[in-house]
């Protein structure tokens, strides 16, 4: 054989005559992205992004295409190739439609793998799906409870019917896996210190010991749960279910210091000379104040202050009184619904705007009002009034609604003239909340309200890391506490590695596919489906006292709830290059975005969807120059041009033998065989995480496509 030698990139190379630079490059580990070739099949150069500068030639060759010769100097990967290649994968992806990932994973703060986990449960296997969740959420029993689930909200099905009960799935799982043990990084030999055990900071620890380094939590509350034990009534979070999700992070190796507070019994001073890096994550604990006369009387309660004296046992007397409580969000319906159980007489809720307006779940409310809460919108408080140093009435200006506001929600407007006088005994104020940073002034140079960070968690003092609400304006939810203590634990590694200013967190992709164009015509063929009901105790039994208001739920009716998911997410996720390479060069394909028509697919033993088609040909082709057989082919003409059988009749009916080698070297997804799961699930094909693993030892690869055993041999794939 004659032997050449070029050089690709600066290296050196010695290859054979004849061979195309794709060739050369595939053998030599250099990587030149290509969606349309395959070794085995006839070159078609068509998709166009396996481009590449040859030195002296005036125009970039198509490395798939373009043979080799003796001495050629080859770049491939300049400032001009990978614009060409970034432009190519634009016009691809202007008519490419569909979603990369659902609509429920992309709201969730946490990026959990709600699809995932939720076809998991649907085919029984909740053991697999337990996995999945913790490689996100350190404490899923608890978030699967308390989490106002903003992936229902995302949730497709509701042009259907109803949203999937995602966080109840999620809740199921976690009990029915309680026992669930994660594994511990190899030692690195680094500690790390956390202010704060809440759900940050215990899951801060969590992330840190998967990483193998040690954590030591310090939190200033005789026990380890922060707002999930103080500022959640045991009636929504059982402590009995938050107890055994952390007893689980402490059997991690992590070490608990309570009763510590920062500034009086430990300073940051010596935690950065007693540890190599140290995350803040204290919590919004200071109630915001109403700001009218008379709220300092007797009998007037921050909201957050009075649920953490019910939850250490330092419950007031309420009984046989009349409590008003101000606020609309889960905190003040927490309230509320707490004060009915410590026996008042008549509990209020004081609300500036209507029901439609309020920021607290729906299902708060409902169950607010089946306990007997009263519910007064349109009024504001202008004065607490009282006798005696104590509450008496609350003076209540009528509101209405005006212009809306920067959040969108109409602007409550007072009624000149109108008031109204409220008899109580008692007021909780539960309009908001700040951060407690007594302690953590060092960290705060421009504010008295929260920790500076940069993008990748770090504060003004290098090896200090703040997340969760001490970064914000006031309280968030515990999945974007849970969601930042990942994150931070990433730059944390890469600060202990050396490296003086760690890179910030983010996702794998860039650049993800939705289809947001997506209506209830869409989903006109999907038979409607109830949502699962949440067993429950009647409302009237469970105000008497804090035991958990739901019912256990039965599996058989999580798996049939599980069914429901229309599976939004690509099939092929996890496979697709198209999306890696459309993350590799930063794609923005909406400058090339026209009117996009989409086409109806084909189900059956092989899935097709020709949105999602590129039109690189090599199904058509495998099928013609391998299989021998002509079951597929490219109709029509321009931009209706499409892969299809001939004369559009079904697979079925041609000569088609699912051999699945047409689904085998897709690059996108568009083909896909049929999955042999009752629920079809993506999940990473390559064993590179825990869940992927462990399915794939369990079911074989069932969860990606099929591929025929040539072209594993061919390493084609």
């Amino acid at each position: 054989m004659e032997k050449i030698r070029i050089i690709i990139d600066g290296n050196k190379i010695e290859a054979v005559a004849g061979q195309t630079i794709l060739a050369i490059a595939i053998a030599n580990g250099v990587e030149i992205p290509h969606l349309c070739h395959n070794d085995m099949l006839e070159i078609y150069a068509s998709c166009g992004i396996c481009t590449v500068e040859v030195a002296g030639a005036p125009r970039l060759a198509r490395a798939c295409s373009t043979v080799a010769t003796d001495g050629m100097e080859i770049f491939s990967n300049s400032a001009r190739v990978r614009a060409n290649r970034k432009a190519a994968l634009e016009l691809m992806l202007s008519n490419h439609v569909g979603d990369c990932r659902p609509p429920c994973q992309l709201a969730c703060p946490g990026q959990t793998d709600c699809q995932g986990y939720v076809g998991l449960a649907a085919n029984g296997e909740s053991a697999l799906a337990m996995r999945l969740i913790m490689e996100k959420i350190p404490l899923p029993a608890s978030i699967g409870r308390v989490c106002p689930r903003p992936c229902e909200d995302a949730c497709r099905r509701a042009l259907v019917d109803e949203s999937i009960a995602i966080g109840s799935i999620k809740e199921f799982i976690a009990d029915a896996n309680a026992d669930f043990a994660p594994e511990v990084g190899a030692p690195t030999g680094r500690r790390v210190a956390i202010i704060g055990g809440g759900p940050g900071g215990l899951s801060a620890a969590y992330f840190l010991r998967r990483a193998g380094h040690e954590a030591v939590i310090f939190d200033a509350m005789p026990e380890m749960g922060g707002m999930l034990r103080y500022g959640i009534p045991k009636y929504r979070l059982p402590h009995a279910v938050l107890d055994a999700e952390i007893a689980r992070i402490k059997a991690m190796g992590v070490v608990f210091e309570n009763n510590t507070k920062i500034g009086i019994d430990i300073n940051l001073e010596n935690l950065q000379i007693a540890y190599d890096a140290v995350i803040a994550a204290v919590g919004a604990w200071s109630a915001v104040p109403l700001g009218c006369p008379g709220e300092n009387l007797g009998g007037v309660f921050g909201g957050i202050d009075f649920l953490r004296d019910v939850a250490m046992g330092n419950a007031p007397n309420f009984e046989g009184q009349k409590v008003a409580v101000i606020g609309g969000g889960n905190t003040a319906m927490d309230a509320c619904r707490t004060a009915a159980r410590l026996g008042a007489s008549a509990v209020y809720n004081i609300y500036r705007r209507t029901r439609e307006e309020m920021p607290a779940q729906d299902i708060e409310i409902t169950e607010a009002m089946d306990e007997g809460v009263i519910f007064k919108y349109l009024v504001n408080p202008s004065e607490i009034l009282g006798e005696g140093g104590q509450v008496s009435a609350l003076n209540l200006q009528i509101m209405e609604l005006g212009e809306p506001d920067e959040r969108g929600r109409r602007r409550p407007v007072p009624v000149e003239g109108a008031t109204e006088i409220l008899s109580v005994d008692k007021i909780i104020v539960a309009i908001g909340q700040r951060a407690a940073l007594a302690g953590l002034e060092a960290l705060c140079p421009n504010s008295e309200r929260n920790i500076a960070v940069r993008d990748n968690f770090s504060t003004n003092i290098p090896g200090i890391f703040a997340i969760g609400d001490a970064t914000g304006e006031g309280a968030g939810i515990a999945i974007e506490a849970i969601a930042d203590a990942r994150a931070a634990v990433h730059s944390v590694s890469q600060y202990l590695d050396g490296l003086p200013t760690p890179l910030p967190y983010l996702p794998t992709e860039k650049f993800l596919v939705a289809d947001e164009s997506k209506t209830a015509e869409d989903y006109a063929h999907v038979a409607k489906a109830a949502r699962m009901e949440i067993p429950h105790r009647a409302g009237e039994a469970r105000r008497r006292d804090f035991e958990p208001v739901n019912l256990p739920l039965s599996r058989e009716a999580v798996e049939n709830e599980a069914m429901r998911c229309l599976e939004c997410g690509c099939a092929d996720y996890f496979g697709c290059k198209l999306l890696k390479y459309a993350n590799d060069y930063d794609v923005a394909p909406e400058k090339f975005l026209g009117e996009i028509k989409k086409q109806p697919g084909i189900q059956g033993e092989i899935v097709y969807d020709p949105n999602k088609c590129i039109l690189c040909g090599l199904c058509v082709r495998v099928c013609e120059e391998v299989v021998g057989l002509s079951a597929l082919g490219l109709v029509d003409r321009g931009f209706n041009t499409a892969v299809a059988p001939a004369l559009r009749l079904n697979l079925e009916e041609t000569d088609c033998n699912f051999c699945n080698y047409c689904t085998a070297l897709c690059p996108t997804g568009a083909l896909m065989p049929k999955s042999p799961l009752k629920k079809p699930t993506p999940l990473k094909p390559d064993g590179s995480t825990e869940t992927a693993e462990a399915i794939h030892q369990t079911h074989g690869h069932i969860t990606t496509r099929t591929i025929p055993k040539i072209f594993v041999d061919s390493a084609v794939v």
